[in-house]
This record gives structure tokens, C-alpha cells and sequence, in this order.
């Protein structure tokens, strides 16, 4: 008796060791395939929205589809504070950094009175060109590294001069053990830890046929992953308020993290319009810049972002490899650094790397390129390239995820949308190419008019403007 005792023991422990935690995951598979089918069917809808009336706070739609007036001045100005872990100062922010900078100067040229809590910041930044808003940078530390005692204790300290009206934290900048002190708090989350997971599987998925898995990926499956998944959906029901950037996020946090209902609120994040926007003087430049006359019949596709592996780098070298093989007026322009820019380079002729470029520099970018492509393999949070590139008036093609299918590419005129693998890349690129350039332009049109109704900076602000008033006075949560 001894030894079989002996023996089941460590079977039970290898069964619950591998059983448990695919059981959560196929509960996750399963909830995204649900997110994705009713998404679809919400989205075919999107070319007529009827009119919607009632409590904001059971609106399960991003509030941006809504109409807020950008001219007229807010019905009440609000004192808000911001946690956010880093503030722009380089030339190249992080997507976050860029939704906080983005939205927060816009409240403050309303007339809100805002007040950022972050990180050092670099001494060459200037933060006292905007009136109404004001950076509290906490010391003590090299800049960008965040510690959140100091930035609460100047929380605290200007909360004594006059109570915060709205308090809002980028992620997890204000952490939940304090979000308790805080009845009137909003957080808004770029990317969560179920979405995490769902992106360590398509990296994992990627591996060449005898290729050994990296002995991180066990380690973090079992040791990271799961256990921050399981504490989250325990500790978010702290913060009073939750702002997916998605649609499908949104359906987690109602669905999985079992927050309820009227307490979460989907706001899609949203670029600078001026920023963005067809130019034809641009696209000419651009395009003289690569060799290519404008009656050309090349086809241009453009990646930009950080050139790293869960960007999707491994797989779009290699299906643009296979299709400059059977194709010759095809060309991809690449924006960005990082470790596959040499590789890049490789292909000769056919890839331009262009680098880290400027906002100015990335207009021109945008408006040179026939179809703008994202192969991400992280399906957290919602990237603004795809944004930028729609208002520039360009089809995209991205990888098929919930948050891309039920927010951005709600509709098959948009562009494509391709299984995260080098297969599927492939083949929807052999159909751009076919399209050609006048049917992919048309595209881009159908893509520009979409983008301005959901995506720009003026559109999300007034949503979270909307959002601080109904939170500061239950009034404002009647719409209209």
C-alpha cells in the first residue's frame, strides 16, 4: 500500500498541474469566440446607428458613437486628478502615454482644471505651456520610474486645498489597495492580464517545427500568468469605475472579471485628427522619396511601431519574403526600430526602413503607403497606428482578434483581417495585391469617413468628459 500511495501522488499533482490551468484557458477560448460572434453581429450595424436614449451607465457600446458638442463649453468645469506612471517626454512615447497626454491637454483647454500625478520627468521637458493643467512629478527617483507612495502623498497634499472632483488612474498606476480609498475613481485599462495570456499563446504558436519552446514560457504560464489573471478578477472590483479601450475588453470585464454592468464603460481610445488626414502633396513626396512614380501600379504596405517579436515582425518577414517572389511591384516601407530592422534590410530593394520617425515625418508615411499592416501577436489594448492610418484615409490589414474585429475592422470594407500565422499573412496579402490600388484607395475613403465618426481625440474626450461628470453628478448620466 505504501508504494501505490507513493505513486498517486505525484500523478495527482502533474494532473492538476497541466489540468487546471488549460481548463481556465479553454474557458477563455470559449468566451472569445462568444465575444467575437456577437460583436460581428453588433458591427454590422455600424453603417446605421438608431438613436440612443437613456442611463449612460447601461450603455454597453463605446460612448464615442455618441454625440457630445465639442462647441459648446462643459455644463460644470471639474477638478480632476490623474495617476498615470509616465507622462511623455521623448520623441517617441509608449500608446499609453500618448492616450494620457492626448486626452488630458484637451480636458484641460476646456477648462477642467487637471492635475497629473507621474514619474520624474526628463529636466529638458517643459510641462507650463498648457493653462489648466499641471504635472506633479514625484522626486526621489531616475526619470520615468514610477513610485506610487510619493505620487499619493502629493495626491493627498492637493486634495487638502480643494477635493478632487474626478480621480482617474492610466492602468494600474493607482493600485487597487488604495483605488478602495477612492469612491470616485476611474480606471482605465490598456490591456489586462486575460489578454496577456492570449498573447503568450500566439507567440508560443509561432515556432518553427523543432524549434524548443523557451523554458521562460512554462515558468511564466504557471508561475505569472494565471496567478495575476485570478487576482485581478479579484482585486478590480476596488475600482468604482472601469474604462475598456475595447468592445471585447469590456465583455471580459462584465463577463470573466464579473465587474457589474453599470460600472464599466467602453471608450475607444482616439487620435488627432489635424494630425491625420489624406494629403496628396504628401503622398507624392513620399512616394518620389521610394522611386516610385504616382501612376505607378506598385503596391505599397507600411508597418510602424516598435520592431520587436510580439509585434508580429517573425511572421510579416516571412510571408513578405514569399510574396516579393511571385510578385514585382510590391514594396513594404517600415517605420520603427528595433531588432528585426537589420533583418529587414536584407530584403533588399523591396523594404525601406525608414526608423523612428516624428508625427510630421509619420503624415507623410501614412499618406505614401496603399494599405497599412499590423501583424500583432499581443491582443491587449487597441493600437493606435490602426487609428492614425484609417484617419489618413488607408485600409488596414491586422491580425483577427476581438478587440481589432468588434472595434476597428467592424466592417469586410475596411481591409482584412488574417489568423495570427504566417500562412494566413500570406494569403491576405496576395488578395491586397490583386485588389490593386484603386480598389484599395476606395477602401481607405470608406476607412476615413468610419475613423472620423469613432477615433479622433475630440470624440474620446468628450466621451470621458461626459464619463466625470456623470460620476461627479448622476444627472449627467441621462443622455441626451
Amino acid at each position: 500500500m505504501p508504494s501505490k500511495t507513493k505513486h498517486k501522488k505525484p500523478r495527482l499533482c502533474t494532473f492538476l498541474f497541466f489540468t487546471v490551468p488549460f481548463s481556465i484557458l479553454s474557458l477563455f477560448l470559449l468566451h472569445t469566440s462568444s465575444c467575437s460572434s456577437s460583436t460581428a453581429a453588433f458591427s454590422s450595424s455600424y453603417t446605421y446607428q438608431p438613436p440612443w436614449s437613456g442611463d449612460l451607465r447601461t450603455a454597453q457600446f463605446p460612448w464615442n458613437r455618441l454625440a457630445f458638442s465639442l462647441t459648446n463649453p462643459p455644463p460644470k468645469t471639474l477638478k480632476l486628478a490623474v495617476f498615470s506612471r509616465k507622462w511623455p517626454d521623448g520623441p517617441n512615447p509608449g500608446g499609453m502615454e500618448r492616450h494620457a497626454f492626448t486626452l488630458y491637454t484637451a480636458l484641460a483647454r476646456r477648462g477642467h482644471r487637471v492635475h497629473v500625478f507621474t514619474s520624474p520627468l526628463h529636466p529638458s521637458l517643459e510641462t507650463n505651456k498648457i493653462i489648466n493643467l499641471k504635472i506633479h512629478s514625484h522626486g526621489g527617483s531616475e526619470p520615468g520610474k514610477w513610485q506610487y507612495r510619493k505620487a499619493w502623498e502629493l495626491y493627498q497634499e492637493e486634495n487638502q486645498k480643494q477635493p478632487f472632483d474626478v480621480v482617474h488612474s492610466e492602468s494600474v498606476a493607482l493600485p487597487y489597495w488604495k483605488a478602495r480609498e477612492v469612491p470616485n475613481l476611474a480606471v482605465t485599462w490598456h490591456g489586462i492580464a486575460l489578454e496577456s495570456l492570449h498573447s503568450s499563446l500566439y507567440q508560443d504558436l509561432i515556432r518553427k517545427p523543432g524549434e524548443p519552446r523557451l523554458q521562460s514560457f512554462n515558468a511564466s504560464l504557471y508561475s505569472a500568468v494565471l496567478p495575476k489573471i485570478l487576482d485581478e478578477i479579484r482585486f478590480f472590483h476596488n475600482y468604482a469605475h472601469h474604462v475598456a479601450i475595447s468592445d471585447s475588453c469590456g465583455e471580459m470585464l462584465r463577463d470573466v472579471y464579473q465587474i457589474p454592468e453599470k460600472r464599466v464603460h467602453v471608450i475607444l481610445n482616439g487620435v488627432d485628427e489635424k494630425g491625420f488626414a489624406s494629403d496628396k502633396k504628401l503622398r507624392s513626396l513620399f512616394r518620389s522619396k521610394l522611386g516610385l512614380q504616382e501612376r505607378s501600379s506598385a503596391i505599397v504596405l507600411g508597418v510602424a511601431g516598435r520592431l520587436v517579436k510580439d509585434k508580429g515582425h517573425p511572421l510579416l518577414f516571412e510571408a513578405f519574403s514569399k510574396l516579393i517572389e511571385t510578385h514585382s511591384n510590391v514594396y513594404l516601407v517600415v517605420a520603427g526600430t528595433g531588432p528585426w530592422e537589420q533583418r529587414y534590410k536584407k530584403l533588399g530593394d523591396k523594404v525601406t526602413v525608414l526608423g523612428s520617425l516624428s508625427a510630421n515625418e509619420l503624415k507623410g508615411f501614412y499618406n505614401g503607403i496603399d494599405i497599412f499592416v499590423n501583424p500583432t501577436l499581443r491582443p491587449q489594448g487597441l493600437d493606435l497606428t490602426l487609428m492614425e492610418a484609417m484617419l489618413s484615409g488607408k485600409p488596414v490589414m491586422a491580425s483577427r482578434y476581438p478587440s481589432i474585429k468588434g472595434s476597428v475592422l467592424v466592417n469586410d470594407e475596411f481591409g482584412f483581417m488574417f489568423a495570427p500565422n504566417v500562412e494566413a499573412l500570406t494569403a491576405a496579402m496576395e488578395v491586397a495585391v490583386a485588389e490593386g490600388t484603386e480598389r484599395l484607395a476606395e477602401r481607405g475613403r470608406k476607412c476615413k469617413e468610419y475613423a472620423a465618426e469613432m477615433f479622433t481625440a475630440s470624440k474620446m474626450t468628450l466621451a470621458y468628459e461626459r464619463l466625470f461628470l456623470c460620476i461627479k453628478d448622476q444627472r449627467f448620466c441621462i443622455y441626451p
